[in-house]
């Protein structure tokens, strides 16, 4: 089987000015084997899971309401107390957050976590929750966090990512 993509080429010189630079359109003639090839080559890093692996995963929102240093992690993080309110309550967590929070602007912060892991020992530390985030450029940790600016300044504790 014949399958035709579409294909976007950069023409120009990406030193010029934007102006000198366009985009040529082009449809190329690949056989699904390759074009698969290609597709399982891009994404080779990328497990595919089952809709309902995803839905196990209990992603909540909470609140820190304590951050404490944690001088002996490896690496520098804080250790939080957050509360997700309901049937969680309070779940400490370790999160190596440091390079753009400070404990002041961290406390009283929503953010986003799964509660539904098992504990893990961090040093002297019981993980209870996984606190997410994204690395920036330079690998620093940005929290992954409800967007207050369409939830009237907070969503509920315990609230579920759907």
């Amino acid at each position: 089987m014949l399958v035709l993509v579409l294909v976007l080429v950069s023409c120009g010189d990406a030193d010029a000015d934007a102006d000198a630079h366009s985009v040529g359109v082009g449809i190329v003639r690949v056989d699904t084997w390759t074009l698969i090839c290609v597709l399982n080559e891009k994404y080779k890093y990328m497990k595919t899971i089952e809709w309902g692996d995803f839905e196990q995963v209990e992603l909540r929102v909470g609140t820190i309401i304590a951050v404490d240093d944690f001088p002996e992690a490896r690496k520098p993080a804080y250790k939080l107390t957050i509360e997700f309110g309901g049937d969680i309550g309070q779940l400490k967590s370790s999160a190596q957050i440091t390079e753009l929070y400070t404990k002041d602007v961290l406390l009283g912060r929503q953010i986003m976590a799964v509660v539904n892991f098992p504990q893990k020992q961090i040093g002297p530390f019981m993980s209870q929750c996984l606190v997410t985030g994204f690395a920036n450029e330079d690998g620093a940790v940005v929290l992954a966090i409800p967007d207050a600016s369409v939830a009237n300044d907070k969503v509920a504790n315990g609230a579920k990512l759907h």
